[in-house]
Order: structure tokens, then C-alpha cells, then sequence
């Protein structure tokens, strides 16, 4: 794995990001893992193996496209139901015809983002989000939106009966994962501050300033209680590399793996939408030559990536799943920075 390696040691030398855990595994177990850089750059304080991130966007294919499918599996969610009939405000125009799906394949007509700064609680999120313009007719185009990710937290909440992160908890917990110190969960307890990787917010956030640490990054998920359907995911990358094995498992078509991991979730999961110029399917995204995970994955690879510099990507025919998780946005490089290394990493990676 050196020429891997070499990514991000040069990385880190460039200052895209102060520091970096990688793990790439089949579908047995990990077959490398190695952390590298600091934890911020001011401070020499070593990148370890059992550092925890902030999962940023990876939430929404690992908590939020589980617990529906989870649901789908248990008659509770249609993924074809109109969202008439889970919000009274969704009401209007085109509205009418969009679906659960088209929340999960980011096809819904809703924007990236609220204009104004995040509401203060739950009913005043969804009452903004329903009021919202489209900004295109349901399933005609895709745009990458929070916002329908964060109603999809909702609606996976009151169809589950339990707030997301005990949804997720019993996921979580389906896992096959014998190491100790694997973290995948929403928030952070005091105790393990001190080996959570820091970040800094973004100057439109009210808490600019002071950086967080086991705060949740996104200012709206951290205006919900660091709990929701986009993000608030924090975890290390054997935590990470455990849902990996289950997902690639599952695509293995490995029938004995309970919902959501049983082949036929999975396969619904991670195929391609059919609304033109997309690669997004149940909220993962898949294999273009000019995607994050490089040229070399298998075209029915499928993974996302998170906006605090972290990435999953996994690849069934090969057997082989990559996990790269960091802190770019703690004084490191840009959204375009992060993505070469990226590109680069996965390109090197392939070759183990």
C-alpha cells in the first residue's frame, strides 16, 4: 500500500489535511489500516488508528438509507409513497408527485440548502423545507440536497417510532465487529474528546470561533441536537469498515444477513436511478470515471463522501471496500483539494 500511503503523506505535507485514517478490507476483514498526520496542525498530538471523525454526509447512505430500507423491509415505509402523506405542508404544484425515492435519489425538486440560517427545532425545519420553492420538477434532474435528507430523517423517525439515533443503534448492532474500540454512532461522549478529531465551523456558523470537537461540523444537524437524517454520524474507520463488510457482503449476495444487509436491500440500495444525468442511487452515489473514487473501480462500485473530508467507497466484484476519513476542515485544503486526493488514493489503493 505505499503508493497509497505516498497520497497522503503528500497530502498532508500540502496541507489538504493535518492527518488521516485509511482501511481497505474485503468482505472477511480489514486488510490494511494505518493512520498517519496530526490531529490539527498547530498541535503534534499523533492521528491514531481508533481516532473518531465527523462522518459529515457519509450519514446519510450509513444511518439514514439503512433505517428506511430497514423500514421498507418491515412494511413501514413504501419507497413509492407520496410525501403528501407524510407531511400535512407538503402540499401544491409539483409537489404532489414526489416520492420517499425521490427524497433517497436527491430527485425531489428541493434545493442544496435553506437560504436564511438554520430554524431552531424540528417543526420549524419541515415547516420551511415544505414552504420552499422546487427548484425543478420532481425526478426531471438531481441536485444534492440536505434538505431532502433531512426530511427523510423525519420521516424514517416517525414511520421507526424512535428517534434516529436509537433507529441506528439497532443497526449498528447487527454488525459482525469484534474490534473493541470501532465507533459508529451519532454523538460523542466527554470521554472520548480527546481522540476525536477536531474541526472548525464553516464562517456562517454561529459558532465560529472555537473549534469543535465531538460537536457535530453541519450547522443545521447541530440546530437539530447533532441527530439527523444528513448528517451527525461520527466514527473510526474500523467502525466504518464494519458497515462496509456488511454492505459488501450483501452485494455479494450473501442471503444469511438481516435487514437492511440481505441482497435484495442492497441491490434496490445501490442501483442507479433512472432520472437523467444522475450516478445517485438510494442514497449512495456510484462509479463515474470523474466521481471521487478515482478511474479504477469497478462500474457498479458504490459510496459518498462527506463534506469534513471523509470517504466510503465500495467495490463487490473486487471484494474490496476503502475507507479514508479526515479532518480536512480543520485548516486544511478545499472541497476541489480534497477530492484529488481522493481520486489519487483510490486510484493507488486498488492495487492491494
Amino acid at each position: 500500500m505505499e503508493d497509497a500511503r505516498s497520497v497522503l503523506v503528500r497530502a498532508i505535507a500540502n496541507r489538504t489535511l493535518p492527518g488521516a485514517v485509511a482501511e481497505v478490507g474485503n468482505s472477511s476483514g480489514s486488510q490494511w489500516r494505518e493512520a498517519l498526520g496530526v490531529l490539527r496542525f498547530d498541535r503534534p498530538t499523533a492521528v491514531a488508528s481508533d481516532t473518531i471523525f465527523d462522518l459529515a454526509s457519509l450519514t446519510k447512505p450509513i444511518s439514514t438509507t439503512a433505517i428506511v430500507m430497514d423500514l421498507v423491509a418491515g412494511g413501514r415505509i413504501d419507497l413509492d409513497e407520496p410525501l403528501t402523506g407524510c407531511f400535512d405542508e407538503w402540499h401544491g404544484g409539483d409537489r404532489e408527485i414526489a416520492t420517499v425515492r425521490d427524497l433517497l435519489e436527491h430527485a425531489s425538486g428541493l434545493a442544496a440548502r435553506l437560504v436564511d440560517p438554520p430554524p431552531a427545532s424540528r417543526r420549524e425545519f419541515e415547516h420551511e423545507i415544505c414552504g420552499l420553492r422546487l427548484e425543478y420538477t420532481p425526478r426531471t434532474k438531481s441536485i444534492y440536497s440536505d434538505l431532502g435528507f433531512i426530511l427523510l430523517g423525519f420521516v424514517a423517525a416517525d414511520r421507526g417510532g424512535a428517534p434516529l439515533n436509537e433507529l441506528f443503534e439497532r443497526i449498528r448492532n447487527r454488525l459482525d465487529d469484534a474490534d473493541v474500540s470501532a465507533v459508529l454512532r451519532y454523538g460523542i461522549p466527554e470521554s472520548a474528546a480527546d481522540r476525536t478529531a477536531p474541526t472548525e465551523p464553516l464562517p456562517e456558523d454561529v459558532r465560529r470561533g472555537r473549534r469543535l470537537v465531538g460537536e457535530v461540523h453541519d450547522n443545521y444537524a447541530a440546530a437539530l441536537g447533532g441527530v439527523a437524517g444528513h448528517a451527525g454520524l461520527f466514527g473510526t474507520a474500523s467502525g466504518v469498515g464494519a458497515f462496509a463488510r456488511a454492505m459488501l457482503r450483501g452485494a455479494r449476495g450473501d442471503a444469511a444477513l438481516p435487514p437492511p444487509f440481505s441482497p435484495d436491500l442492497v441491490t434496490q440500495a445501490t442501483t442507479r436511478t433512472s432520472v437523467p444525468g444522475s450516478s445517485r442511487a438510494l442514497g449512495w452515489d456510484t462509479m463515474l470515471p470523474t466521481s471521487s473514487c478515482g478511474t479504477k473501480l469497478s462500474p457498479s462500485a458504490f459510496g459518498h463522501v462527506g463534506f469534513t473530508g471523509t470517504s466510503l467507497w465500495i467495490d463487490p466484484p473486487r471484494d474490496r471496500y476503502y475507507v479514508l476519513l479526515s479532518n480536512r476542515v480543520c485548516g486544511g485544503g478545499t472541497e476541489a483539494d480534497i477530492k484529488e486526493v481522493r481520486r489519487a488514493f483510490h486510484d493507488a489503493a486498488v492495487a492491494l
